[in-house]
């Protein structure tokens, strides 16, 4: 026995009792029927108490809430005290708008459960099943098609249907005609790039392509096409629906899914890019394509319509009886909606596991509970899109307008001079870009990401400045393009230019998390609140449409991402040159001293 124990030993053994427990009573006693055989034993059905539901509910609950929480309500208090504090404005309707708010927060809780329990191990399945049973025509089928279901899935999808809304047939037919007549034909080509997207990210994965040539060859249509379109005089006002199309895509549906897919699809086959550049490079192809997709829908509407057939159309549907059928009353449009959106991906999905891979559902409990909670919650969330986000949005766009113009509905306007009114606007479309990029959980994921890749080389923090800082420089810009009433072409080619240029010069790890950073910064609340704030803004000032902030948004990190990665690529190698000059000095130095 040692002389010396530790006090911690000793206070140990002497504090713990053990009390031995027969195995006897922890199981319940054996019973015998008259013929001496074992009746098996039926434990009496649970109970619990509401206590008791609410203690194991709440530690589930309040993680995903609280995410959710972090997204919406910084925003929206951003916006009430800009309106109240800044503006001197009241809010209308303020307790539908916050009832709206409090629907977004839990419709997106609820969907983003549902798609982690009931949509994504659809993906993970088919993506690492489907190479192994399927040939390659198959899978790039399924690819495509998966593309184009996920798409109508997307919670901003909706936006643009609402959106539609808002604009005036007089001012811009082939718009309205789009976002109205065209809304589901709009949807369908906005998926058919996501399905292109699919594929081509399917073989690129498949085959290690490099991305910058992908992004050279995707954007010549784009630039011609919106050429094209600019020189039109009606066309050109699609323009900015069309770019902003591409940012919409890019959600928390897509991405998870189509990624999933593509780097199953790679690792089943053994190829493929390997190391840090897997599973970047997709977001972007499906935030380019479908702007061609867009763009060739409003070149054939053009070529098929006419101006004044439109205008006449829609002056026949207004005019018709004021008498609505019920399921055209909130909320039933958004319930109708939500269940359009996510039960036929479902079905597709479902059809692809029995019929294609011959597959069994596991854990088909928890899959019917995942995609019950995906159904509902999208359905939550497009009641409080209509009735919390797009109010909001619209309410601040036309008001923010009452700093530096006279509009009608704020007779008191103009709060400032014309020019201190210009900067409170611009510096408020910039701090509502920052700090609603940074709220986006997914820029986190990315930031995480981009800095294990790069052995801290590019840290978290400055990759999601850079991308907050980016996407705030875009919508400032685009809304003093709609103050200053000037097209969107001409900060869309500069900037691209820009963009192709710093992509020359860049490495292919930073392309590919500077071209994929903008697809994060579109998120199912930046979406329709910065697609309606750029409407109610446009209707305000007179300009022609509001579209656009949503493609600076996109194009704007891009650039500050690879004028980061430039600087931080040069910062490492200068760190290199320095520190092989001075072991050579060192070197040199005890060759010195030992002659």
């Amino acid at each position: 026995m040692p002389r010396n124990i530790r006090y911690g030993d000793f206070a140990q053994a002497t504090s713990v009792h053990h009390i031995k427990i027969s195995y006897n009573q922890l199981v319940p006693q054996i019973e015998q029927d008259s013929d001496g055989e074992d009746i098996p034993y039926r434990p009496a059905r649970l109970k619990l108490r509401s206590m008791d539901i609410g203690r194991l509910l709440k530690p589930y609950v309040s993680v995903r809430l609280i995410d959710q929480i972090k997204s919406v309500v910084p925003l929206a208090l951003y916006l009430v005290l800009f309106l109240v504090v800044i503006l001197r404005q009241g809010i209308s309707d303020s307790w539908a708008i916050a009832g709206g708010l409090t629907a977004v927060i839990v419709g997106l809780m609820l969907f983003m459960e549902g798609l982690t329990l009931g949509l994504m191990p659809f993906g993970e399945i088919i993506g690492n099943t489907l190479p192994k049973k399927s040939r390659l025509p198959v899978v790039l089928l399924i690819a495509f098609l998966l593309g184009v279901g996920v798409t109508f899935a997307e919670p901003a999808i909706g936006a643009l249907k609402a959106a539609g809304k808002q604009v005036d047939v007089n001012s811009a037919p082939y718009l309205y005609a789009l976002l109205n007549q065209w809304s589901n034909v709009l949807v369908l080509s906005v998926g058919t790039g996501v399905g292109l997207a699919a594929v081509i990210g399917t073989l690129r994965f498949l085959y290690g392509w490099s991305l910058k040539p992908l992004i050279y060859i995707s954007l010549v249509p784009i630039m011609l096409l919106t050429v094209y379109a600019l020189y039109h005089p009606e066309i050109k006002k699609v323009i900015g629906l069309a770019w902003d199309c591409g940012a919409v895509t890019t959600g928390p549906v897509t991405v998870p899914l189509v990624l999933s897919l593509g780097i199953g699809v790679a690792s089943a086959v053994g190829e493929g890019t390997g190391g840090s550049l897997k599973g970047f490079g997709i977001v972007t192809l499906a935030s380019l394509f479908p702007i061609i997709a867009v763009l060739c829908l409003s070149v054939y509407v053009g070529l098929t319509q006419t101006p004044e057939s439109i205008i006449a159309a829609a002056q026949m549907a207004s005019g018709g009886p004021l008498e609505i059928s019920w399921y055209e009353k909130t909320p039933f449009p958004e319930i109708i909606g939500g269940v359009r959106a996510i039960v036929p991906l479902i079905l597709f999905l479902f059809i692809v596991m029995k019929l294609v891979l011959h597959e069994k559902i596991s854990e088909a409990g928890l899959f019917t509970y995942g995609i019950t909670l995906a159904v509902v919650g999208m359905c939550v969330f497009n009641i409080g899109l209509t009735h919390g986000l797009a109010k909001l949005g619209d309410l601040s766009g036309s008001l923010v307008p009452a700093a530096f113009a006279f509009i009608e509905q704020v007779p008191d306007s103009p709060l400032f001079t014309v020019v201190l009114g210009i900067g409170v606007a611009i510096l408020f479309a910039w701090f509502l870009g920052f700090g609603a990029t940074l709220a986006e959980p997914a820029l986190n994921a990315l930031g995480i990401t981009v800095q294990n890749l790069t052995n801290g080389a590019f840290k978290k923090s400055l990759l999601m400045y850079a991308v907050s800082f980016g996407v705030a420089c875009g919508i400032a810009l685009g809304v003093a393009k709609l103050i200053f009433d000037f097209h969107l072409v001409w900060l869309l080619l500069p900037g691209y230019f820009i963009a192709i240029t710093l992509t020359f010069f860049s490495s292919e790890e930073f392309v590919n998390v500077a071209w994929d950073s903008a697809g994060v910064t579109t998120g199912p609340v930046t979406v329709p609140l910065v697609l309606a704030m750029g409407l109610g803004f446009g209707g305000a000032v007179n300009a022609v449409e509001g579209f656009g902030i949503l493609s600076m948004a996109s194009i704007c990190p891009i650039i500050s991402v690879m004028t980061v990665g430039l600087f931080v690529q040069w910062r490492y190698k200068r760190t290199l040159r320095l520190k092989h000059d001075d072991m050579a000095t060192t070197q040199l130095t005890e060759e010195g001293a030992s002659a």
